[in-house]
């Protein structure tokens, strides 16, 4: 069977009935977002096979897919060892029980917001201030009952924040190397979209923060807990800061979460010296099963493991394989190709590769690709009406990286809502920063503000 080009419409239509059928199963129906995943992939299968494609060229989609997130997968599996000998050696613990002393109820989630946008600049990854910092304070503000989808939300934002201000973020160096600009200069410029969108979103989470009744007695009963059940000591620190030096030193991700968790290793070996080998490898593989006097403690403080992030992996390696196979039968290509001849004015441009970044989000589900595929597809519009390569880098990382967090089978997305306990669709109206980041680009490429040119020679 002869394969013929993908059309325009033969594109649309496809991308719409595949987002349609995972927006009307994880949305309507409330289902986990991995069998409609799992389906679309059937059912793009399918058609590829009527439309000529063979067996092998669906296989090479999937792997095309599935490779860009081999380290990442990794990462994550990395993470859920991190996540639960951190919280048996009482790093999580202690963080909290630091925070409770530190932290004013009145000010809380904005304070939540603002450490960790601290701490994902110093890591440079939302990924792992998430799953550390993140979870303390998550538990902070689950002890002060507080709404966990509007923590989780300043936590999350915190960490978009942070990692796209960090000149060691990943997404933060792809955006600026798929634009051919100066990752600094990328950094300085980016912030015409990323100060707005802080501002607003610090006014937002304090006026939100305090609207809700804050059980200030409870934080002490739960403090008491925590340090009745676990080793709270300054000492907890030293992995935070092994982990800020790591970044600071730019050691890749993997051999720092490595080093992290050897370093906690040893200091449970400290704390327990009786530790079985057996014990250990058990809680690295199923994660830490708190069991205090408390059943909300006992709710929070138990998880982790290698296994908490089986059902991630899956999900992404779903999402990718689907993403895979789009661009193998050039589907996404054909759909960008026509809009990106008719864009001659900026803030047309702007508005459509901002939007571009957010339906590949919806359709692939992976952030790197969310950035490049745009860049790629619309760099030679903005090279032709001279707008500078600054200026794509920070749409691509306004449209792009941080819409990820917001998208249930997204990698990111799915990453959090493990990770917090509190499903995307929950946590997704709080994520301001990353809901108005793209908003504030889009303004800025209509009315000209902060918008950077090619200088004449």
């Amino acid at each position: 069977m002869k394969k013929e080009k993908i059309s325009f419409t033969e594109s649309i239509i496809i991308l719409i009935a595949l987002l349609a059928i995972l927006g009307i199963a994880v949305i309507k129906f409330s289902l986990s977002p991995e069998v409609p995943v799992l389906f679309t992939v059937l059912l793009l299968t399918f058609w590829a096979r009527l439309r000529g494609f063979s067996w092998q060229d669906v296989q090479d989609g999937i792997k095309e897919g599935i490779g860009v997130a081999i380290i990442p997968i990794f990462i994550f599996i990395l993470i859920g060892a991190l996540i639960g000998i951190w919280i048996k050696a009482g790093i999580i613990p202690s963080i909290m029980v630091l925070g409770f002393h530190l932290i004013s109820g009145s000010f809380f989630v904005p304070s939540v917001f603002i450490v960790c946008s601290i701490i994902g600049m110093a890591i440079g990854s939302g990924f792992t201030t998430i799953s550390t910092v993140g979870i303390a304070l998550f538990g902070i503000g689950t002890s002060m009952n507080i709404n966990p989808a509007l923590v989780a939300g300043a936590i999350i934002s915190g960490a978009v924040f942070g990692d796209k201000m960090s000149p060691l973020s990943d997404s933060t160096n792809l955006s600026s190397a798929v634009a051919e600009s100066e990752v600094f200069a990328h950094i300085k410029n980016v912030m015409w979209s990323t100060i707005p969108a802080f501002i607003v979103s610090l006014i937002l989470f304090w006026i939100l923060g305090n609207s809700g009744h804050m059980d200030l007695t409870k934080i002490e009963h739960t403090s008491r807990i925590l340090q009745a059940n676990f080793s709270i000591t300054w000492w907890a620190l030293i992995p935070i800061i092994l982990m800020i030096f790591c970044a600071w030193r730019k050691i890749p991700a993997i051999p720092t979460l490595f080093m992290n968790i050897a370093v906690t290793v040893i200091m449970i070996f400290i704390q327990s010296p009786h530790e079985s080998i057996q014990s250990l490898n058990n809680l690295v593989m199923n994660g830490f099963v708190a069991k205090t006097s408390d059943k909300a403690v006992d709710a929070l403080l138990t998880r982790g493991g290698i296994s908490s992030m089986m059902a991630t992996v899956a999900l992404i390696i779903s999402t990718l394989s689907l993403g895979g196979m789009l661009m193998k039968f050039n589907v996404i290509q054909s759909a960008m190709e026509p809009l990106v001849k008719h864009l001659k004015k900026p803030g047309r441009l702007i508005t459509v590769t901002i939007l571009s970044g957010i339906c590949i989000n919806l359709f692939v589900g992976e952030q790197y690709l969310s950035v490049i595929l745009p860049g790629r597809a619309f760099k030679p519009a903005f090279d032709k009406i001279k707008l500078s390569p600054l200026a794509l880098s920070r749409v691509l990382e306004d449209g792009g990286s941080v819409i990820n967090y917001l998208i249930p089978w997204g990698v990111a997305g799915s990453f959090a809502a493990s990770t917090l306990g509190v499903p995307v669709l929950q946590f997704l109206p709080f994520v301001f920063f990353s809901l108005l980041s793209p908003i504030f680009s889009i303004l800025s490429g209509i009315t000209g503000i902060g918008l950077k040119w090619v200088k004449e020679k």
